[in-house]
């Protein structure tokens, strides 16, 4: 399977680069450079790009968030996909990350984020939302959704956020392992990733505790694990990546052991990299910064250099490009010269 899919993805790319003039293929990765300077993917699917990041060379670096503007941030900063972030989601409607949101409010923001940029979307699926039958209507719904692929930690439902003190009680490993083989069953793109989040480490169980759980995953037919710890060192992770025998890739998040760089982590065996709340935090910094300056000056000015300008948010939110369509939709045709008019598709047509 794994041959044929890479032979489909292979033509994918040869076809959209011989169509197109507009794309440069980038032969070690798969993935294509646009003359205007965004990564493209020649016509893959969500799930087939992240597949892609994972198969290819170097360190896959994704960055959370918890809106579509956050999404299209975190696309023109360079990174290469998107974590849909359970914190981030939950914070911004201002209750705690410990699944109170139901699945379809977190699969509204995440939808709505995969939407919106070309670069793959990872969710973060916390316990499943319940048991192996959850996980399979979730799977499911999210894969529709466009979500390129879902992680899921290996605690008891309801979960709480891995850094708050206190219960964090793990499912055993047979109840997880039957929801990585109904994840795996449920999906209809044989692309759509699953990763395996172990939280032994986060409960105080230990490494061997943790390698036992992420071999047992792996078996069960999870494409990646993610190791997750709370030390403010790198060392409990290093010692997961150096005691890892399976091919199956790693994935990392140094929210707290932030010191280690993602190439180091990348030279110790850990394939991706997420910065799972990185923009919540500095937007709370920023905005909580920028309220107290108003209060105290009574005005803006101070502010304005230090802020975007109305012309960066009308950008973000695709203005331009609605321009553009206003023109060649709304306005020609309402000035009764339908005549003179492209028909449409016929310009793409044309380029091939």
């Amino acid at each position: 399977m794994l041959v044929a899919r890479r032979l489909t993805m292979s033509l994918r790319l040869l076809f959209d680069n011989s169509c197109s003039g507009r794309t440069v293929m980038n032969e070690t990765a798969g993935i294509e450079q646009q003359n205007d300077g965004r990564v493209g993917y020649g016509g893959l699917g969500n799930a087939a790009r992240l597949r892609t990041l994972l198969e290819g060379p170097g360190v896959v670096r994704i960055v959370g968030a918890h809106n579509p503007l956050g999404a299209r941030l975190a696309e023109q900063a360079g990174f290469d996909g998107v974590w849909s972030s359970g914190l981030e989601i939950s914070a911004s409607q201002g209750v705690p990350d410990t699944d109170i949101l139901t699945m379809s409010e977190l699969l509204s923001v995440a939808g709505a984020m995969a939407a919106t940029v070309n670069a793959p979307v990872i969710a973060d699926a916390d316990a499943g939302y319940g048991n192996a039958h959850n996980v399979m209507n979730m799977v499911r719904r999210y894969e529709a959704a466009g979500i390129a692929g879902i992680s899921i930690e290996d605690k008891r439902f309801p979960k709480v956020n891995s850094f708050i003190p206190g219960r964090q009680e793990l499912a055993p490993i047979g109840e997880f392992c039957g929801k990585l083989a109904a994840a795996k069953e449920a999906q209809r793109d044989p692309d759509f990733v699953v990763i395996a989040r172990i939280e032994a480490l986060i409960a105080g169980q230990g490494m061997d505790e943790a390698l036992r759980r992420g071999e047992a995953y792996v078996q069960a037919g999870a494409d990646a694990v993610l190791i997750h710890a709370k030390s403010d060192s790198p060392e409990p992770v290093l010692e997961f990546l150096d005691s890892w025998q399976q091919p199956t890739p790693v994935v990392v998040v140094p929210t707290t052991y932030h010191t280690i760089t993602a190439d180091e982590l990348g030279a110790a065996g850990a394939k991706m990299v997420i910065y799972a709340n990185h923009g919540l935090r500095a937007g709370i910094t920023a905005v909580s910064n920028t309220f107290r300056t108003i209060l105290k000056d009574g005005r803006t000015t101070g502010l304005e250099e230090r802020i975007a300008p109305l012309a960066t948010v009308f950008e973000l939110q695709g203005m331009s490009e609605q321009k553009r369509n206003e023109a060649r939709f709304i306005a020609a045709y309402e000035s009764g010269h339908e005549e003179d008019l492209t028909p449409v598709g016929s310009e793409r047509a044309a380029q091939r």
